[in-house]
């Protein structure tokens, strides 16, 4: 096969070894070298690519890096690294509990806990939460104001809102609420005030879970830190308000009721939220503003335990996570700003059963409480409080160090530090790149040859992990790391590693014959320095805060190449110079690892719960090359700077097999009922009766069953064994004509879950059924057909519409007036009361542009039983019982009644 000719920086560092050993290498300079045979070259030369090396060549393997030592030393490296980090996690107060009244005590926090969590789930609606919880934090707000300094005045109200409103959450739906309960208490000098800070949390649970996490340990906290605030003898200059909110878990409503409707919303002019979408650990501050600096250097200034980072800020308003909090409310309806925290570890037992208050520790009570009280404190006697308009404007770059402290600045100044770290590189580059080409001996060629080798490298290490996980998927093995975390690194890591070492080391046999050590390590360390530079530009450009990551990549890499540089000219890759290099790195590499713990933290648990159709190996596998090739690029140049990678391709390459096949063979089972450290699989199990009506108002259809929904991507195949009956001969199908499939969907993640299974079963028969009637159809005089509805039943409803062809829904009676789609084109409304709440009433007018369709709209509604006697039947008990113990199954009873229209 014929090649080009070896690239010109290549033959002159060949060459000047070939002049030292061969006789008569002490001849005049001016004597030109006698001509070499031709080598690769992978950008377009011509030659022999099987020639030996010559003995130059040889010599510069042999003053190479040992391949053992490199490979031990980076290895030790990296998991130094990542020990430092785990012990800085593990880190969550630097001082002992609490003695003195003035400071928060984490033991009379968790007593809080403990007896909010022992009244069992706490739905919206159900007398758990709105009867037996609101009693309770009553009865403890009543001796925190007894107990009060005189300096200080208290005030309680029990709110119970009716509104609507409408929110591009999962894809995009409409809410209603009908007396649902806030228990809201104002701390405030006595003299009053006219300015205040909300702390918010929320006491309702999820079905099924006691949420101890998610929110009874951040009501506990603001109860202790009210206790606190309101014995302490330093007077507030603004209050400080409380709020208790009764539903959250429907997605937000509480919080936009007191926003939207409550006397003392007015008051507010910042806010924190408090959160959960894991199990203890440390609370994280994902969100604070929007723009606001001072609310940063607030908590900056304040907090005790810092951990915060704008990266979670922005990854959170991506999208990327299918969740959001109260923030969204405040900030949308109230025009707040506010700082949003919430414990982020263990996320695997996030709303199930195991959301008990003994898995969470009394230190992260205590961290939160501490930073909370000291936040809550300074903005309570700041004077930026009053004037918070005045100080709206900017972002802030802010990221924790190891929650030792917090760095932050404004984005502003960010972008000029960035600008500067770019014109570093470019000078530095340039330099290189630049020089005449006798001097630079075609450097600028290697470089962007060894580029597309770099990129090259990646893409196919993500290639090649892609098609792993693909596989993996289709052989029915995915989540197979979701128990065994360390098979996704030895799997998918090994894979990614091994691809990037294989692509170099064949152009370093190749392309890069006989180069020098020096020459080669030089050339990729600046193609690494040159990736992340372009990065850093890229971040910059878009205004993206987190662009300080990449700063931090490219600045600290090239101090320290400008200090190695002489020590390794000289002497080559020898110990001082690898010691030297690995010391000014460890910033960045700390830090990276620091944020990739973050990542897999999160993100690990969520792929458990992220529906049916996104394969999480294919996710999962993606975020690990991505982390390897970051990890990777200033280590490329140790593949050259070593003797050989032989061994340790063939080792990674091992490891990588090895759990290949111990995946396929189902060796490492996806879920636990470990009691230690559970990952439970989870079921949802829905007794539903549903009615299907033709346009006459005839039932036309009628079935019931138990609707099963397995919210990972493994569907039921490892329930089957267990529980045969549950297989894919009862496999759901959509009812096309039907909104929503003609399922009783409760949030509408139906495009999320397109596997379900409908297993026949009696009529559900609840002693309060649910009601839904036309009450009224009327023709509008703008030739709209106004259609009123009434329903009666639970606490928690859905109304489903879909508009067939020739007809729009052009208004309705939820929040402004304007009908917001969901995915795929229906129309969802979620519907919660409190108790003792009306009959629900509402209207839809539906716009006809065709005459007389032969249907016009259909509708439906499904009434959901979460608590009382009315969520239980003898069948679904009875199939919960055959489900093994490492699944969370999540069941409750439904009905559900279509109705279809037509113009007459």
């Amino acid at each position: 096969m014929e090649w080009g000719s070896e690239s010109a920086a290549v033959r002159r560092h060949r060459v000047g070894g070939e002049r030292r050993d061969r006789p008569g290498a002490g001849s005049p300079p001016g004597r030109q070298a006698p001509e070499q045979e031709p080598l690769v070259d992978a950008c377009g030369g011509g030659g022999a690519g099987t020639r030996k090396r010559s003995a130059a060549g040889s010599r510069a393997a042999r003053t190479g890096l040992s391949e053992a030592r490199a490979a031990l030393g980076l290895a030790f490296y990296l998991l130094a690294l990542r020990a430092l980090v785990q012990l800085s996690l593990q880190q969550l107060v630097l001082r002992g509990a609490a003695e003195d009244h003035a400071e928060f005590d984490a033991r009379q926090a968790r007593d809080y806990l403990e007896h909010i969590t022992s009244i069992g789930p706490r739905t919206t609606g159900s007398p758990e939460n709105e009867i037996l919880t609101v009693r309770y934090l009553l009865e403890q707000i009543k001796l925190i104001e007894v107990q009060s300094n005189s300096l200080h005045k208290i005030s309680v109200n029990v709110q119970r809102p009716t509104g609507s409103f409408s929110i591009d959450f999962l894809g995009g739906f409409t809410s209603y609420y009908d007396n649902i309960t806030n228990v809201v208490v104002k701390l405030e000098p006595r003299g009053g005030a006219r300015h205040a800070v909300l702390a918010n949390c929320h006491f309702d649970s999820v079905a099924n879970s006691p949420g101890a996490s998610d929110d009874a340990v951040s009501c506990s906290v603001m109860l202790e830190v009210l206790r606190v605030l309101s014995t302490s003898s330093e007077a507030l200059h603004h209050a400080v308000i409380f709020l208790f909110n009764g539903a959250e878990e429907n997605v937000l409503q509480a919080s936009h009721g007191f926003i939207t409707q409550h006397p003392w919303a007015s008051l507010i002019r910042a806010f924190i939220n408090l959160e959960a979408a894991g199990v203890g650990g440390k609370e994280l501050v994902f969100q604070i503003g929007p723009e606001n600096p001072w609310l940063v250097q607030a908590y900056v200034s304040a907090a005790k335990h810092p951990f915060a980072s704008v990266v979670a800020q922005e990854v959170f308003q991506s999208g990327i996570i299918p969740s959001d909090t109260d923030f969204r409310i405040y900030r949308d309806f109230g025009n707040i700003p506010g700082i949003d925290l919430a414990f982020i570890e263990n996320g695997y037992i996030y709303h199930t059963k195991y959301d008990t208050a003994d898995r969470i520790l009394t230190d992260s009570i205590q961290r939160a409480g501490d930073n909370i009280l000291a936040v809550l404190k300074y903005l309570a006697t700041s004077d930026m409080l009053t004037a918070a308009a005045d100080y709206r404007h900017g972002n802030m770059v802010f990221f924790d160090v190891f929650g030792l402290f917090v760095i932050a600045y404004p984005s502003r100044v960010g972008s000029i530090i960035n600008c500067m770290v770019v014109m570093a590189v470019v000078l530095y580059l340039g330099k290189k790149l630049l020089q005449p080409k006798h001097k630079t001996a075609n450097y600028t060629k290697d470089f962007f040859c060894g580029l597309g080798i770099t990129l090259i490298s990646w893409f196919t290490s993500l290639v090649t992990v892609l098609i792993i996980a693909v596989f993996i998927s289709l052989i029915g093995q995915s989540l197979s790391w979701y128990n065994h975390f360390y098979v996704s690194v030895c799997l998918y890591g090994t894979a990614a590693v091994v691809k990037i070492i294989f692509i170099h080391t064949l152009a370093k046999k190749l392309y890069y014959v006989n180069a020098s050590d020096q020459y080669l390590g030089d050339i990729f360390f600046d193609i690494s320095l040159c990736v992340h530079c372009g990065f850093l530009t890229a971040l910059t450009y878009r205004g993206l805060c987190s662009a300080f990551i990449s700063a931090v990549w490219v600045a600290f890499p090239l101090l320290t190449k400008l200090c190695v540089h002489k020590d390794f000219k000289q002497h080559g890759a020898r110990g001082k110079f690898v010691a030297f290099y690995l010391l000014g790195m460890f910033i960045p590499y700390l830090y990276a690892f620091y944020l990739i713990w973050a990542v897999f933290e999160m993100f690990t648990p969520i792929l458990g719960r992220s529906g049916s159709e996104i394969p999480p190996d294919v996710v999962l596998a993606s975020i690990l090359a991505g982390c390897t090739m970051i990890l990777s690029s200033y280590f490329i140049n140790f593949i050259y700077l070593a003797k050989s990678t032989k061994r340790t391709m063939l080792t990674l390459t091992l490891v990588c097999m090895v759990t290949f096949l111990l995946v396929c063979s189902g060796t490492f089972f996806p879920y636990s009922s470990n009691p230690a450290s559970p990952k439970p699989k989870r079921v949802f199990l829905q007794h539903v009766t549903r009615t299907f009506h033709d346009l006459d108002g005839n039932a036309v259809k009628r079935d019931s069953g138990i609707w099963i929904n397995g919210f990972d991507y493994t569907g039921i195949s490892h329930i089957t064994p267990h529980i045969p009956e549950i297989n894919d001969t009862i496999r759901a199908h959509c009812e096309e004509d039907a909104p929503l499939c003609g399922f009783p969907w409760y949030l509408p993640v139906h495009f999320l879950i397109r596997k379900n299974w409908y297993l026949p079963a009696p009529e559900v028969s609840p002693r309060d059924p649910a009601n839904f009637r036309l009450v009224s159809k009327e023709q509008t005089p703008w030739d709209s057909i106004k259609l009123t509805f009434e329903a009666t039943g639970p606490s928690h409803m859905s109304f489903y519409v879909r508009t067939h062809k020739g007809s729009i829904l052009s208004q309705w009676s939820f929040g402004n007036g304007t009908p917001v789609t969901s995915k795929g084109g229906d129309y969802f409304v979620f519907y919660s009361h409190g108790l003792q709440a009306s009959a629900w009433q509402f209207w839809i007018e539906v716009q006809v542009l065709e005459e007389q369709p032969e249907r016009m709209v259909t509708v439906a509604i499904a009434a959901h039983y979460f608590s009382g006697e009315d969520k239980r039947s003898s069948q679904l008990d009875a199939l919960k019982e055959k489900f093994p113990d490492w699944t969370f199954p999540s069941a409750w009873k439904d009905q559900m009644a279509y109705l279809v229209f037509s113009v007459s």
